[in-house]
């Protein structure tokens, strides 16, 4: 981004807001970067006597030379108003209305500006005791709607009439000085919304950007609200921090403000002060690998990353059952399955669909030591032995020793031709150590022997 110099033309100060107006000449905004859809909401909204804003994430992103993922709408045309504009428009949510404008797959969000929740005439709001906002449909003006937003960066606002910037809370400031930089006070700001916690790390860790010290003094402390949150909610904000290109870094960010520690609580019981334990070594090795396949523009799955993390609480659980209930090791494994995941479902709401996957990823660890006969050929036609093949290669960087020579193993079985696989096979027939699978005595054959 081309700094950005403060323009001294216009200057109107709304209590805690401070209103600077860059105009088309003093930015890099151009329309040709902005979606031709959004332009189209943009100019019907200005063309029927509305406000039209780009706001947020796309106008921070576009200052910044990026792609905006999305481009969202702010406007001073209510829901119902937006509705009769647009005959593809159907309004969503109960915590806030706002309207989404479909264009095929594409999805234009626009939102009414919003008011203070203090407003009792047009109060329609909620809050805890604690301070946290439970419903929040309340109208008001740009100025308002600019003080409830979360961050500096996120308070700008591109006005289709004139291509202007209006920029609430030195927002443009704080992009030339690489700063996260929360609006108002931030305690009283994490209380009402702790995920703003989440957020402020997740901006520092995309943007490569500090956290200013006011804003990043209280999160330590307030980490704990964070239970507070529905944990359907807190799944979809994991997946946007873990699964974004910037999971690595964004999780030892989480790590060093006490807000991993909330979410993933099974698996903080294993961290150590020098980062060493194998459930260490396997997040940076899973979020790592998914931040380079984003790059890549590979497929990613969330059931991988998360069997991935809960991996070793789930081991250390099941060898805590065979020694204090005698279990089986597979049924070991089955019960502390259910624990783990019971456990963390609490705080991040995986869906049924990833939690099934995790179980046969997890599950396909014990049967891929299993390669006698013709178990390994059926094995491979399995719908998740890809999946359950690359984390048996990351369980062995970890893990070294047996677990990293099978997983050799099956690279090389898995790239063979036909008679060199027959041979791999057979070598395992007749070395039965190798195979890495102790085959139960059968107690009537030892009877038969016996009575020889």
């Amino acid at each position: 981004m081309n700094k950005i110099e403060k323009s001294q033309h216009t200057h109107n100060t709304y209590d805690d807001i401070d209103l600077q107006v860059y105009g088309r000449e003093e930015h890099n905004i151009s329309r040709k970067q902005i979606s031709d859809n959004a332009l189209k909401v943009l100019y019907r909204l200005n063309g029927a006597g509305f406000d039209a804003f780009l706001v947020g994430g796309g106008v921070r992103d576009l200052l910044l030379d990026g792609h905006p993922k999305d481009f969202d709408i702010a406007t001073n045309a209510t829901p119902e108003e937006i509705k009769k504009l647009f005959r593809n428009c159907r309004l969503i949510g109960r915590r806030f209305r706002l309207a989404h404008i479909m264009f095929g797959r594409d999805i234009i969000e626009v939102a009414t500006f919003r008011g203070h929740h203090q407003d009792t005439e047009k109060n329609i709001s909620q809050q805890s005791k604690e301070g946290m906002l439970l419903r929040d449909n309340v109208y008001g003006t740009i100025d308002e709607d600019a003080e409830r937003r979360d961050f500096s960066i996120n308070a700008m606002y591109y006005n289709i009439a004139d291509y202007s910037i209006h920029d609430y809370a030195g927002g443009i400031e704080d992009l030339n000085d690489k700063l996260i930089r929360l609006i108002g006070d931030p305690e009283t700001r994490y209380r009402e919304d702790p995920v703003r916690m989440l957020r402020a790390i997740r901006f520092a860790a995309k943007l490569d950007f500090d956290i200013e010290e006011d804003t990043a003094d209280p999160i330590e402390q307030l980490a704990p609200l964070l239970r507070d949150i529905p944990s359907a909610r807190l799944f979809e904000e994991s997946l946007k921090l873990l699964q974004s290109g910037q999971g690595l870094e964004t999780y030892h960010l989480m790590r060093e403000y006490n807000l991993f520690q909330q979410l993933f609580p099974t698996v903080a019981q294993q961290f150590t002060e020098d980062y060493s334990s194998p459930t260490e070594e396997m997040l940076d090795l899973v979020l790592d690998s998914t931040d380079l396949r984003i790059e890549e523009g590979k497929r990613i799955n969330p059931a991988f990353m998360f069997a991935a993390i809960l991996w070793y609480p789930m081991t250390e659980c099941a060898k805590q059952l065979m020694e204090t209930r005698q279990l089986s090791e597979y049924d070991a494994i089955m019960e502390a399955s259910n624990i783990i995941l019971d456990e963390q479902v609490k705080s991040i709401a995986i869906p049924r669909r990833h939690t099934a996957t995790i179980r046969e990823i997890w599950q396909l660890q014990q049967r891929l030591s299993r390669r006698t006969g013709k178990r390994a050929y059926r094995l491979m036609e399995l719908n998740k032995f890809r999946a359950g093949y690359d984390f048996l290669e990351m369980r062995g960087e970890v893990e070294k020793g047996e677990t990293e020579e099978l997983a050799k193993w099956w690279n090389t079985f898995q790239n063979a031709g036909r008679n060199m696989r027959q041979a791999m096979v057979s070598d395992l027939g007749s070395s039965g150590s190798k195979s890495g699978y102790r085959r139960r005595r059968n107690p009537r054959s030892k009877k038969a022997k016996s009575s020889q």
